[in-house]
């Protein structure tokens, strides 16, 4: 049984940075799924997979998978770059990149 321990990206929908500052580790998936005969629904007897711990550091991860014996991967974190956007820029009139209206 094989776990990820990655640092979540923030929401793309939202401009918050809500859940993506804590480190979780998600177990991969052990058993293939399987298709359900009379609905058709995907389904898994692996129940590891439901389980998804949240730690503050990655170290808090880490000392956990070793502690109980899981192997574990470590994603990078991908940290954004901030853009530097200035408002009135855009009303320059040196502007590099003309009006399209």
């Amino acid at each position: 049984m094989t776990a990820r321990i990655y640092r979540p990206a923030r929401n793309a929908m939202q401009s918050g940075k809500g859940k993506s500052k804590q480190w979780v580790l998600v177990h991969e998936q052990a058993i293939a799924r399987k298709i359900e005969p009379l609905m058709g629904y995907t389904s898994s007897s692996d129940m590891s997979q439901q389980i998804k711990l949240s730690f503050a550091t990655l170290e808090e991860a880490e000392a956990y998978a070793q502690r109980n014996g899981i192997e574990y991967t470590v994603q990078p974190a991908h940290d954004a770059t901030p853009k530097r956007v200035s408002y009135p820029d855009n009303f320059k009139s040196d502007r590099k990149t003309p009006w399209t209206h």
